[in-house]
């Protein structure tokens, strides 16, 4: 039977679902991305820019899903709906993107600036150069001759490697007085940075903070603080807890040269493999939803032990938000999903929006959720299954990320939408044998020789793919 394309069709709210959260998520990261651009115009101009974006979302929204087609009634409610949730996330990106400071207000002129003291956002790490680095929440400023001043916003602290253990083992949260100078940031880095010639810890981190620095010592002392320590143990370190300080140059750079250099930052698919391993514990003995209640507990837990690296963090909230739609509370599909994922961690970590590493993440998964599914119904029949699923994905997600890489690496590595095929599989496998040999460390079996032996030969081989 042949549907009548010129009669009109009843409004499926299967259909219209993800509408409201893609044209929100539309506006606000046009807002976002576009605040500093046009910041100097008056604010009745930008609003005007504003609603003429937000007019042209609509309409190509509606348009992608045939909408004109349908009653006059329909198409007025739901274009009247996608307005609505478009103007909202224009005005939340501005309100976000006015609370991000592109330069730090340090109250002094850089030049004179010889000390900064302030919070340790982030882990620190070990550069291959030898020194540490770390980001740090400016609370002062100081100067020759005991001046001081108030300060905010962030720097990218480089600190002696004599400092590196100290730092460590104080760990994030930790508040931080640092002498040195402020130099120039070459190709224009996220933060200012501070090269410090010392380094001291005024105060420890909170008692929470102290618990998690702990912890992930436990982990990577399995790893890397044996005697013999496993040729691996600086992979499964990069794999689970996101620390590259002390993995290999040669495979760092065969990942690079691959295409692949994002298996190595922790996202959703680490998150996906931890959370898709607890699911087939737990499923059968304790049913869908009290397993994915406890799912989600473990992924807060691990969110919070590894890092908020943006696209682990956007990875949870998006298994958080599929938690509750578990529960019965929200339905929507996977694209919805990741527009509201967006609205949420622009609107409480703001600053996140700016980072590459945040941008590239939200457009891989948007080309996989679009691009890739349309190039999947386009292989379909003429490549297996796995390979088509597979490969659309990798195709979907390269074109999406192609402006931003070029734009701040200057090229593009296209070997990579292949040979992620066969890397990310092994790397998926690696972590899992990973987390078999954590597990086997607490054991007084002899497993893990076994799993050393496994994961000496998996490390190889994807030494040689690299």
């Amino acid at each position: 039977m042949t549907r009548n394309l010129n009669k009109p069709v009843p409004l499926s709210r299967k259909e219209m679902l993800p509408l409201p959260a893609i044209s929100g998520a539309l506006g606000m990261a046009a807002s976002y991305y576009t605040y500093p651009l046009f910041a100097p115009l008056k604010h009745g101009q930008y609003l005007l820019l504003g609603l003429f974006f937000l007019f042209v979302v609509v309409i190509n929204l509606l348009r992608a899903v045939k909408f004109f087609r349908w009653e006059k009634d329909a198409f007025v409610y739901i274009a009247g709906i996608l307005a609505v949730a478009s103007a909202a996330g224009f005005a939340l990106g501005v309100g976000s993107r006015r609370t991000v400071l592109d330069t730090p207000a340090m109250g002094l002129s850089g030049d004179r600036i010889t000390a900064v003291s302030g919070k340790l956002l982030e882990d620190p790490r070990t550069l291959q150069r030898g020194s540490g680095m770390g980001i740090l929440e400016l609370r002062q400023c100081g100067a020759d001759g005991g001046l001081r001043a108030s300060a905010r916003g962030k720097v990218t602290l480089f600190f002696p490697a004599e400092s590196i253990p100290r730092v460590k083992e104080f760990g994030r949260g930790s508040e931080i007085y640092a002498e040195g100078f402020l130099v120039n940031s070459p190709g224009g880095g996220r933060f200012p940075m501070f090269r410090a010639v010392s380094v001291h810890v005024t105060k420890g981190a909170p008692p929470l903070e102290q618990m998690r620095t702990g912890f992930r010592m436990t982990i990577l002392e399995k790893f890397q603080g044996r005697q013999n320590s496993p040729v691996w143990g600086a992979l499964a370190s990069a794999l689970l807890l996101g620390v590259r300080d002390d993995l290999d140059t040669e495979l760092t750079e065969g990942f690079r040269n691959s295409g692949c250099t994002h298996i190595l930052a922790l996202s959703g698919m680490h998150l996906a493999i931890l959370s898709g391993l607890l699911a087939l514990l737990l499923k059968r003995p304790l049913g869908v939803r009290l397993s994915s209640l406890l799912g989600a507990v473990f992924v807060i837990f691990y969110v919070f032990v590894a890092g908020s690296q943006p696209s682990l963090v956007r990875a949870g909230i998006m298994y958080l938000i599929g938690t509750i739609g578990v529960w019965g509370f929200l339905k929507g599909k996977p694209l919805s999903l990741l527009c509201m994922a967006f609205i949420i961690q622009i609107l409480f970590q703001s600053e996140t929006g700016t980072s590459i590493s945040f941008m590239l993440s939200y457009l891989a998964l948007a080309g996989i959720f679009s691009l890739g599914g349309a190039l999947r119904d386009i292989f379909r029949g003429r490549l297996p299954g796995f390979i088509n699923a597979g490969l659309s994905a990798s195709l979907g997600a390269f074109v999406l990320t192609a402006p931003v890489v070029v734009y701040y690496f200057g090229a593009l590595r296209p070997i990579g939408i292949i040979a992620g095929l066969v890397i990310a599989p092994v790397s998926s496998l690696f972590m899992i044998l990973s987390l078999a040999a954590l597990a086997a460390s607490f054991l007084p079996w002899p497993i893990w020789d076994g799993l050393d032996l496994a994961l000496g030969y998996l490390y190889r081989f994807l030494e040689f793919l690299g």
